[in-house]
């Protein structure tokens, strides 16, 4: 078997190595354009032998390289156009707001968000939000100000499961049915069988609530990894592989449920930022209903199948040093008319969080149209979970305007000012979620929009992730 493997110039988007894979190429083993630079590597392999050679890329080489991956893309899936001429986006101060959070009193933690933290509207107009610390906690308000400056304490909900679930459950998306119902999707650890107990290995379940979620029933796993893709020998130090970290949004014609997700496969060419679709007709009973995107097709199951990543890792996440993308937060940005992803960037084998990126696309059931992240110009200084709030009435995590507040693990020191290619760089005028009262300063430190927010927890280490699924902090 002759296996092509192409690795493009430095300003080419991540998802057209991809794009070659489903024409007959592959990705470089690499898999990232930032790894190639200025030069292109075209290598074969065979049953026998692997053999690469290296060649410098001329203008007229990567002209070739440029057309050609038009020519193989599909027709209404342009990501090399999208690179070219995608929005941009300005961070602004913003006065300091934060969310309420989850408690874990045998931790020390009183006020933790450990994952991302969905939000819903009913039908009266109250917003609800879940901030999750092993358990999921619920908030309510009237808007965000209103659920912010309640005094009540977050309400700890019940879930109750008959699949003898163990673990912490961390509730990470959620979708309010025209009904009334309400659908979510946890985040749950299980051990990972190794000699080290403290390596666990996430999956992803659903849940449903009819009561605004103060009560949830368990629907079941609907995507694990399989057990064969662990790593018992994994310097990473939480996971030896699984599926998690994770959001989920229903598309634009309410066909499909999209599962963005992080792979932490023991296969280097499997980790990454993953992708898998269910059918909204299956939400009542979606096991055994999603399937992953692999290799250009959703044709791989989601319990214990495998995803090829659109987002690859730039190094093994499993060694002492990985460099990669995860916990994806995505919204649809009715100013842009496309939806924003935003990501975590982790650097070493604890997850210091290195920056938060940003990625887009047009087409939510494209895989490969995201473009290739790019860094926000502001410090999280090791915090994680960055994700947006509109500021609007029926705005949320999931769907927001030209200016949200960006938060990251709960706390919003920063208003997005998202703009249109080409368009002037006059930013929108500072939006808060109240046009009447300013925040009270409900915390020490909070001097000015420009001070940093006190931290949450002080894990003696530098990571943005509250960890410790068995308990141990």
């Amino acid at each position: 078997m002759r296996r092509v493997y192409v690795c493009g110039p430095q300003n080419l988007p991540v998802s057209l190595h991809l794009k070659f894979l489903s024409s007959g190429f592959h990705a470089s083993p690499k898999g990232l354009a930032s790894q190639c630079q200025a030069s292109l590597a075209v290598g074969f392999q065979s049953a026998s032998s692997f053999q690469v050679k290296i060649m410098k890329v001329s203008f007229t080489q990567q002209f070739v390289f440029v057309l050609l991956t038009l020519l193989l893309t599909p027709l209404g899936s342009q990501p090399l156009l999208a690179q070219v001429n995608r929005p941009r986006v300005t961070v602004l101060p913003g006065e300091p707001l934060r969310l309420p959070g989850g408690r874990l009193p045998e931790a020390g933690i009183e006020d933790g968000i450990d994952c991302n933290s969905p939000l819903h509207w009913d039908a009266a107009g109250n917003l609800y939000l879940f901030a999750s610390v092993q358990h999921p906690f619920r908030s309510e308000g009237i808007g965000l100000l209103g659920l912010i400056e309640k005094a009540e304490l977050p309400l700890s909900t019940s879930i109750h499961s008959d699949f003898e679930l163990v673990g912490g459950m961390w509730l990470e998306a959620t979708y309010r049915d025209e009904d009334g119902t309400l659908y979510g999707w946890y985040h749950n650890e299980i051990s990972a069988g190794c000699e080290n107990e403290f390596l666990t290995v996430p999956r992803i379940g659903a849940l449903i609530s009819h009561d605004e979620g103060v009560t949830w029933e368990d629907l079941g796993i609907v995507l694990q990894a399989p057990t064969e893709s662990f790593n018992c020998g994994t310097q990473n130090f939480f996971f030896a592989g699984g599926n998690g970290d994770f959001t989920v949004l229903l598309d634009r014609n309410k066909e499909y449920f999209y599962f963005y997700y992080g792979s932490y496969d023991s296969q280097v060419d499997e980790q990454g930022i993953c992708v898998a679709r269910q059918r909204y007709e299956d939400r009542n009973e979606p096991v055994g209903k999603a399937w992953k995107w692999r290799d250009g097709a959703w044709g791989e199951p989601g319990l214990n199948g495998r995803g090829t990543p659109f987002i690859a890792v730039n190094t093994d996440w499993h060694s002492a040093e990985p460099d990669a993308y995860w916990g994806p937060s995505v919204h649809y940005n009715s100013y842009l008319e496309q939806y924003v992803m935003l990501l975590n960037h982790a650097l070493d084998s604890r997850w210091y969080q290195e920056g938060v990126y940003l990625s887009y696309n047009r087409d939510l059931t494209d895989p490969l149209g995201w473009s290739t992240p790019e860094r926000l110009p502001l410090d999280p200084e090791g915090r994680a979970y960055p994700q947006v709030i509109g500021l609007s009435e029926g705005e949320t995590d999931k769907l927001a305007g030209r200016s949200p507040r960006l938060f990251i693990q709960g706390d919003s020191l920063w208003q997005l000012d998202f703009k249109h290619p080409g368009e002037p760089d006059s930013p929108a005028p500072l939006r808060e979620p109240s046009e009447t009262r300013n925040m009270p300063e409900r915390f020490p430190g909070f001097r000015s929009a420009l001070t940093d927010l006190p931290a949450r927890i002080n894990l003696g280490i530098q990571t943005g992730r509250l960890r410790g699924r068995h308990g141990v902090f």
